[in-house]
């Protein structure tokens, strides 16, 4: 069992830093001084891994500490079906502010969108929220209508939700946190990315970050003015069925039969952002840990360059400073 303590989130941020320096034109938007701090986690797959409700767990436990503003969970949270709604009720207890991003297996198993907002209790798919002294824009990936799928799945933004994000852009008075489930930017992105990119970039004086889960990657990279941050997933990467393997024991595989399609992680991974005005900085706290069993590179994971897996796909949120 992994060690859940504050004492282990912190050893492990040591090591495990995103700083950045607000330029002026957003360090100008800010009410005040007072600091905000977010609790993030992504891509948790409960349906999937088999330790999921632990591996929460200690991510609630962690924030429990830290004392966040508020938490976000990035997609990928859970199937709403009945006998998940106990994780989801776990989530929404252990803080009076918590927000979530619709991801695209959530809706798994013939769950619509519908249902899978009214599980978790979202105001909208794509919204904002005043969050103290910062802006949240929450978008939604899975829109129809796309020229392409990935797979099996939506990844776009529509007209519609790019009219609405425009508005709420024109419109925002306090520094903005874009928030998705599906890139914008780096791999494995939405199939309109440059479109939205383009958008971003028009308001990049008013964005403090664009963050996001969905890849399982660890990546950050700069596009038009706007940094965008990949969140990697609590649990796993996926590899798929070419390269089926079992890390774990035949009893567990049993009952959780999507696992030999993952490499798994041996610790959860999730994140603490930090908004500090008073210092004009960005801070994203995460966590390293290890592979169970053998990483991707080691199983012949192709999609991804070596060089790519070598520096992006890695269980942990790595320490970066620009």
């Amino acid at each position: 069992m992994f060690d859940s303590t504050r004492r282990n989130f912190l050893r492990t941020s040591t090591f495990s830093i995103f700083s950045l320096v607000l330029p002026d034109s957003v360090f100008r938007l800010f009410p005040n001084q007072d600091q905000v701090k977010l609790g993030l986690i992504s891509d948790l797959h409960l349906d999937i891994i088999h330790d999921g409700k632990a591996r929460l767990g200690v991510f609630l436990e962690a924030m429990q500490n830290e004392k966040p503003n508020a938490l976000i969970q990035m997609g990928d949270f859970v199937i709403p079906k009945p006998e998940n709604g106990a994780i989801i009720q776990s989530f929404h207890a252990a803080h009076p502010r918590v927000f979530h991003v619709l991801g695209n297996h959530d809706m798994d198993e013939g769950y619509s969108k519908d249902s899978v907002a009214k599980a978790l209790g979202m105001p909208a798919f794509y919204y904002s929220s005043d969050l103290d002294t910062i802006k949240l824009i929450v978008l939604d990936g899975n829109d129809p209508g796309g020229p392409t799928k990935q797979g099996i799945y939506d990844s776009f933004i529509g007209p519609r939700q790019q009219s609405w994000l425009i508005n709420e852009l024109e419109m925002a008075e306090k520094p903005v946190l874009i928030v998705s489930h599906q890139p914008i930017a780096g791999i494995y992105p939405i199939v309109n990315s440059e479109e939205i990119q383009s958008i971003l970039s028009r308001f990049s004086s008013k964005i403090l970050l664009a963050i996001n889960g969905h890849a399982h990657v660890d990546q950050h990279i700069e596009v038009g003015g706007v940094n965008y941050v990949h969140i990697n997933s609590a649990s796993y990467y996926w590899v798929g069925e070419k390269l089926e393997h079992e890390s774990l024991s035949p009893e567990i595989h049993e009952n959780h039969p999507s696992l030999k399609f993952t490499c798994p992680y041996l610790d959860p991974l999730f994140a603490l952002l930090t908004v500090d005005p008073k210092s004009r900085k960005i801070s994203i706290h995460g966590r390293k840990t290890e592979w169970i069993g053998p990483s991707p590179l080691e199983l012949g994971y192709a999609i991804l360059s070596e060089s790519e897996q070598k520096i992006y796909l890695q269980p942990q949120i790595s320490k970066r400073k620009i």
